[in-house]
């Protein structure tokens, strides 16, 4: 039993007197996952890939605004591992974010146990593995959070809902592209496209008539992917926890890290209609089927693959653009999600940041306004909560682009709790980016080509831009965000471009206050692991 003070113990007391109370009404649900190595053969080569329960890709989490997710993860790996949750916002709790700036990894033949609350949130999610490269060998699956009873939604319930993980892969096993990359080398373009971690044959029931909601994520490490269904139409309904404008599609651009739902209605004769994945942007299109069943079908899907762009920016930046918030849906509350006004609040700080790739030490690189991050040799939160000088610098990142020399450093930029603030991602390579901020969803109020400057804000859409956590920026282009900065925390912001990612395409926003009230950030979680120099303290009074 933890021994305490006086003071100690009545300290403890007010916190899980106020966890308890915040919680209390909240339903618990709980994950045991089993994390191990297991023969996979996705491209038709056997390979190592990275299971939860023996399942690949990993059981989908289903859970209810404001549910608590107790996730008991055993590491029966040879190796430490880690688990994000790309989308879920961790509420006053980075702690649990699970990238190492936040969190200490799972070490081998060990567990951690996450406890987790989808608090105001709803919507299409997944979660992926964190350290090194374990990404590219499985550990993904899906994450949906539903709305609670009696919060309207903005279509009728569909017959079925399905998550559809989609994403480009390598033959290679992920040790070995991590060497590649260790020794400075780039990797090479991707080998196949997965659908629900089948290159081919990866089927959807339905039955004729009815609807059906498909939560589609991007969980792949390169490149943007366009879905589609032979001869249907997809009626998009939410993007990464919002409720869109009911547009319909033919196909959709899925960048890399994003999330999509779509409602696909069978009002086709039954038979077998191909489901497609094609990449982006490439010089070899890469494509992969599956089938969309219908109940009864005795017919294979025929016909030509339902062709979908290929090198097209306008068609892509035309419907990134015409993605936009349902102001009268309700949210994760029952009040309208135009209800506040994003566009009125005045901009506190702006923030640039320019992408960055060159060779450091002889060896490639990339960064954002000339940092290559490295991680420290602790977590930042954890050095932050103790007190423990010398691990990273404040501010050790520009928030404007430098045109200075390339160098690495452990990136943290501080943001003030409770201000509103403006992010402009610059892209002057001839790639399409995709950049994701941990803890936070934001407004994409614009993005076009050319060099963004203060007259770029006329045509910024203040009414109802869509709120996610995840936004493309096109080659030789702009994207620009607001931020209401309402999370206490440490959050990871990085190009979904893995290998970018491994070598130093990220930073950590501070977002910080003084406050050390219980309503704008929790205690460390008392089973914390605590690594590099916090090995050995302790996250309670003794």
């Amino acid at each position: 039993m933890l021994a305490v003070g006086r003071s100690g113990g009545t300290f403890l007391l007010l916190c899980f007197s106020f966890l308890a109370l915040v919680t209390a009404e909240s339903p618990y649900r709980f994950f045991d996952w089993n994390v191990t190595y297991g023969d996979i053969y996705p491209l038709g080569v056997r390979q190592q890939g990275i299971l939860i329960n023996g399942q690949f890709p990993g059981p989908d989490i289903h859970s209810v605004t404001n549910d608590n997710l107790i996730i008991n993860v055993h590491n029966s790996l040879d190796e430490a591992f880690l688990i994000s949750w790309n989308g879920v916002q961790n509420r006053r709790n980075s702690y649990v974010d699970g990238m190492y700036g936040t969190t200490c990894p799972i070490p081998p033949r060990t567990n951690y146990t996450y406890i987790l609350q989808v608090k105001d949130q709803i919507g299409s999610f997944y979660y992926f593995p964190s350290l090194a490269f374990h990404k590219a060998a499985g550990g993904f699956g899906g994450i949906r959070i539903l709305s609670r009873p009696g919060i309207p939604v903005p279509f009728a319930d569909p017959a079925g809902d399905y998550t559809v993980l989609i994403g480009d892969w390598y033959k290679s096993n992920h040790t070995d592209l991590k060497a590649r990359l260790d020794r400075g080398r780039r990797l090479p373009s991707p080998d196949g496209i997965l659908i629900n971690g089948r290159s081919k044959g990866a089927t959807l029931n339905v039955e004729q008539g009815k609807t059906y909601r498909f939560r589609i994520s991007n969980v792949g490490l390169q490149n943007s992917l366009n879905f589609r269904i032979q001869n249907h139409r997809m009626k998009l309904v939410e993007v990464e926890g919002t409720h869109t404008m009911q547009t319909m599609f033919s196909s959709l651009d899925v960048h890399v890290g994003q999330s999509y739902s779509v409602l696909i209605t069978a009002d086709q004769s039954p038979r077998d209609y191909y489901v497609v994945a094609s990449s982006r942007f490439t010089n070899k299109i890469i494509t992969t089927t599956g089938i969309l069943r219908y109940s009864g079908s005795s017919t294979s899907a025929s016909g030509p693959i339902p062709g979908g762009p290929t090198i097209q920016i306008d068609w892509s930046l035309n419907q990134a653009r015409a993605i936009r918030t349902n102001l009268t849906a309700s949210g994760p509350r029952p009040n309208p999600q135009g209800s506040y006004h994003y566009g009125l609040i005045p901009l506190i700080r702006t923030i640039v940041f320019g992408s960055s790739a060159g060779q450091i030490n002889r060896k490639q690189r990339y960064g954002i306004n000339s940092v290559s991050f490295v991680p420290a040799d602790t977590p930042l939160k954890l050095a932050d909560f103790f007190k423990i000088n010398g691990v990273y610098k404040i501010n050790s990142i520009s928030d404007k682009p430098t045109g200075g020399g390339f160098y690495l450093d452990t990136s943290v930029l501080q943001v003030d709790y409770r201000t509103f603030i403006e992010i402009v991602f610059e892209n002057k390579e001839d790639i399409v980016q995709s950049y994701h901020l941990n803890g936070y969803s934001f407004w994409v109020v614009g993005m076009d080509g050319g060099q963004w400057n203060t007259g770029s804000r006329n045509g910024y859409n203040l009414r109802d831009a869509v709120s996610r956590s995840t936004v493309q920026v096109y080659p030789k282009s702009w994207t620009a965000i607001y931020i209401a900065l309402d999370n206490v925390g440490m959050w990871n912001l990085r190009s979904e471009f893995w290998a970018r990612q491994y070598l130093g395409q990220q930073l950590y926003l501070r977002v910080f206050t003084t406050s050390t009230s219980l309503r704008d950030e929790y205690p460390i979680p008392k089973n914390s692991r605590l690594c590099g120099r916090a090995k050995g303290r302790h996250t309670r009074p003794l």
